[in-house]
């Protein structure tokens, strides 16, 4: 059994193509789950179109989409992934804030309608099902894989992830605000025991307080909540753009002298997962 994580996209907000950026990347959100031959993508931000085309690449024509939400950063790169314009390709897309309102296949769509977009909706090629469902509730993907899911603190809304398979847990959980001094029970709940979990760890502790209300965590929250679900590693991710390389570098150092169970994402990492056991950091081809 192979399960694998590959970081995309681990930017916020807006994408950083700065030389100020490159160790951990500019890309917005997009993350690679690769459960056998099971290919599930969180989020599809500027990250996607390089994924696109590597799954092109390696043959790879079915896989489906958990969207944490709809803002910009996590869907501008929709358009721009290839696969989509394929009539060979097979695409499931799940959202879980939007079905009391317009629907994951509204929003996509409207992002490319004239004028911001020159190529229209109906263009796409490939056959995708767009899939509604309420945040909190939990459903089976076939194969072995389950995923649980809790609504997240965010403006206009958002989901946290739970995929298991194989006795390995994933959480993703980005685009969250955190309540000083009390934990988000949905949260722990969602991430107790998980072999890794990806969260939105935007801001530190320290910039925390000039940013409440605009949806995000910071990475000492999210080491608090591991260390309380018992989970095995956490993925500092959703960097903030002015967070430069050597303002990343000093928070990978605070971090990693908080809790050896961190890691800060950067563009390009690959994880491989196995039961009971600390992700490991491998190659992935493209």
């Amino acid at each position: 059994m192979t399960v694998q994580v590959k970081f995309w996209g681990v930017r916020g907000s807006i994408a950083t193509p700065s030389p100020n950026h490159i160790k951990y990347g500019g890309n917005t959100s997009c993350v690679e789950l690769i459960l056998d031959d099971q290919i599930i993508i969180f989020d599809a931000g500027t990250g996607v179109r390089n994924l696109g085309d590597c799954l092109l690449g390696r043959g790879i024509t079915d896989y489906l989409f958990l969207q944490s939400h709809t803002h910009w950063d996590h869907i501008n790169g929709f358009p721009f992934f290839a696969p989509v314009y394929r009539d060979d390709v097979n695409i499931k897309i799940y959202a879980g804030h939007l079905g009391h309102s317009c629907g994951i296949r509204h929003v996509l769509s409207t992002q490319m309608c004239q004028p911001t977009f020159p190529v229209p909706f109906d263009a796409l090629s490939a056959e995708i099902d767009f899939c509604d469902f309420k945040a909190g509730e939990s459903f089976s993907l076939g194969k072995g894989i389950e995923v649980s899911t809790a609504p997240l603190n965010h403006p206009d809304g958002g989901t946290g992830y739970r995929v298991e398979y194989d006795g390995v847990s994933v959480c993703y959980v980005t685009d969250t605000e955190h309540t000083l001094g009390k934990m988000d029970e949905n949260i722990l709940k969602l991430i107790e025991g998980a072999d890794l979990v990806i969260y939105d760890s935007t801001y530190t502790d320290e910039e925390f307080s000039k940013y409440i209300g605009w949806g995000h965590s910071t990475w000492q929250e999210g080491v608090k909540l591991c260390q309380e679900a018992g989970a095995r590693q956490l993925a500092i991710f959703h960097h903030d753009p002015s967070h430069d390389d050597e303002k990343m570098d000093k928070i990978a150092e605070a971090a990693a002298k908080e809790w050896d169970g961190t890691l800060v994402a950067r563009e390009g990492m690959t994880l491989e997962l196995e039961k009971n056991k600390v992700p490991l950091l491998v190659d992935l081809a493209c």
